[in-house]
């Protein structure tokens, strides 16, 4: 694919803050006919530059308003127990993000859940006993400072 130029980052940029934009809406916010701006959308899903465009629930509202953040540290280092870990967390819905890190733990877990409870019996029943732990440190978040900004481009 070419180049992005500034139509495809004002129509990145447009589609970030208001994903339910309607082609037309979109067409006049960024200055082009809505042809133009279908075909251009179009083409920067098909190349990778929009992953997705989904509705962002507010978590309080469907009964999971604990957000905590686990640090793992798993007993070896090998390509096989990274892959079995993370094979075990893709299952997991509770686990909204899962990131190898550097640092003192070998990854990062987002988890929601209903509250204190509820984590204390996923993490009882099923987080330590994921293939490879050895170590958990868990983090309950107080407040949510800044969730899923836009990217900055």
């Amino acid at each position: 694919m070419q180049p992005l130029d500034r139509i495809d980052l004002k129509i990145l940029r447009a589609l970030q803050a208001e994903g339910r934009l309607t082609n037309a809406e979109l067409a006049q916010r960024v200055n082009v006919s809505p042809a133009t701006c279908h075909r251009r959308t179009q083409r920067l899903f098909e190349a990778g530059f929009i992953a997705g465009v989904r509705a962002q629930v507010s978590p309080g509202a469907v009964g999971l308003g604990a957000l905590v953040m686990v640090g793992v540290v798993l007993d070896r280092s090998t390509p096989e127990s990274f892959a079995a870990f993370e094979g075990a967390v893709a299952g997991m819905k509770e686990v909204l993000d899962c990131n190898l890190v550097a640092g003192d733990f070998d990854y990062l877990l987002k988890i929601r859940v209903r509250d204190m409870a509820d984590f204390n019996k996923l993490h009882g029943e099923r987080l330590i006993a994921l293939p490879g732990v050895r170590q958990t440190r868990t983090f309950f978040v107080m407040k949510e400072v800044k969730e899923n900004a836009p990217l900055s481009f």
